[in-house]
């Protein structure tokens, strides 16, 4: 059992940490021995045959800077270039930790090189600004939602980049979720376990449906639901790009968000719906291993946390559940399959549906192209991965398709936009949702 909230809480104060020295770690780049298995797995290499965006070109490539070599155009953009889908760590048989690094990489990018005017301020305004404030988070998908209706209204579309862009912008769900941050939902029938809900951020206005049906799910399974007041968006961007020193202050406040809210009696487990939010969250021990304040309790966090997929199938599950009947394939979400290493649950899960058909699709767990904002930074190569993926998801000849991530979600949803044959797209927790309540 973990240690509880209260001793966590009641630990004497230590002083700041220092900077941390955010750069590829000479013990982790000497754990790849350059074998090659990781090529093959790699979306950037299998669409483009350049061994400099491959794994094992990327490591080569932070092994030279790290022993003196300048960080150069060509090297920050075979980095960036990277999706971080981590399907290398599946790979390897050395056991290289290779999110670890690339995203070090980007760490050690941000802090030795300067951007341009214009990128420092959207840079700034997205990953300081809008992402940890539900105000302006708020603003920002009113704002979006009312451009967006016009084009669609007058059935506009825009042209180029921006028209790929405008395809791939969530729609706002409103009434928004972030009503129910701060309370406590009761378990359908006898308490059995108490979970704290972390929400997410953009997933509280584009995903707030799902967050819904993620209490649902839940409260059916005997689970008392608190969704603490306190917390704020998970960091996982925030690391993806490099911006670790902002991705610990959102850290620590959602270790703090829990302690808090933990005053009404312990949590059995704290969980997420959103496979890449998860990993990062997994990964706070890592992100504040060099802060004497705080490392213990994000060790504790860490304890605790889990996928909601995860947690579900580890439990005696309700079986009280309607028919579904449909035909569904699953998508692997990168950074649940590769990040944290969860395959079998949402399968699991989707097996005790009664009506539901799982027809697995080939290579289920190759990156869709979603990848955080890769879609919006690189969406030539993002689309590139999409199309191979909706070639795989159309032979299944499933009429929906299923993932457990909101950004996969998402990119799936382009993808059949584009290229797909109507299929409807679904996280797991909303087929569960089906099963236990009337649609």
């Amino acid at each position: 059992m973990a240690e509880s909230s209260a001793a966590i809480r009641d630990a004497p104060r230590q002083p700041d940490a220092p900077r941390q020295v955010d750069a590829p770690r000479q013990v982790d780049l000497d754990t790849c021995v350059h074998c090659g298995l990781c090529l093959n797995a790699c979306p950037t290499y299998r669409e483009l045959h350049v061994e400099m965006d491959s794994p094992r070109g990327r490591i080569y490539q932070m092994a030279q800077v790290a022993a003196g070599a300048p960080i150069t155009a060509s090297y920050v953009e075979h980095i960036d270039l990277c999706l971080a889908c981590r399907a290398c760590e599946t790979a390897c048989p050395s056991g290289v930790k290779y999110g670890r690094l690339v995203e070090a990489a980007r760490a050690d990018i941000e802090n030795r090189t300067k951007r341009t005017l214009a990128s420092r301020i959207v840079r700034g305004f997205v990953y300081e600004r809008m992402l940890p404030s539900r105000f302006m988070t708020r603003v920002v998908a009113n704002a979006a939602a009312l451009g967006l209706g016009t084009l669609r209204a007058l059935r506009l579309k825009l042209p180029g980049r921006l028209g790929q862009l405008t395809a791939l912008a969530p729609k706002v769900e409103r009434p928004f979720f972030y009503r129910n941050i701060g309370r406590v939902f009761p378990a359908q029938g006898q308490r059995k376990h108490r979970v704290a809900f972390l929400s997410g951020c953009i997933a509280n206005v584009c995903f707030a449906r799902l967050n819904e049906s993620t209490v649902r799910v839940l409260q059916a399974n005997g689970c008392e639901v608190a969704v603490p007041s306190e917390q704020t968006c998970c960091g996982a961007l925030h690391v993806h790009a490099g911006l670790r020193d902002p991705a610990r202050r959102l850290a620590r406040q959602n270790i703090d968000a829990i302690i808090s809210a933990e005053r009404g009696g312990s949590f059995d487990a704290i969980v997420t719906n959103a496979g890449g939010c998860g990993s990062t969250l997994k990964e706070y021990d890592e992100l504040l291993e060099g802060d004497p304040q705080y490392a213990g309790r994000a060790r504790q966090f860490v304890a605790r946390m889990k996928d909601v997929n995860e947690f579900l199938a580890s439990i005696e599950l309700n079986p009280r559940m309607r028919e579904v009947r449909a035909k569904v394939t699953y998508q692997d979400s990168c950074h649940l399959a590769h990040g944290q290493r969860v395959r079998s649950a949402p399968r699991e899960l989707l097996k005790r549906v009664p009506g539901l058909e799982l027809k697995e699709m080939a290579l289920s767990d190759s990156c869709c192209g979603s990848a955080g904002v890769y879609n919006v930074a690189h969406t030539d190569m993002s689309m590139a991965l999409l199309e191979k993926k909706m070639t795989a998801i159309n032979a299944a000849g499933a009429d929906r398709i299923v993932t457990a991530n909101p950004g996969c979600m998402l990119q799936l949803r382009a993808g059949v936009e584009k290229w797909g044959r109507g299929q409807r797209v679904s996280h797991v927790i909303e087929i569960l949702d089906e099963a236990y309540n009337e649609p």
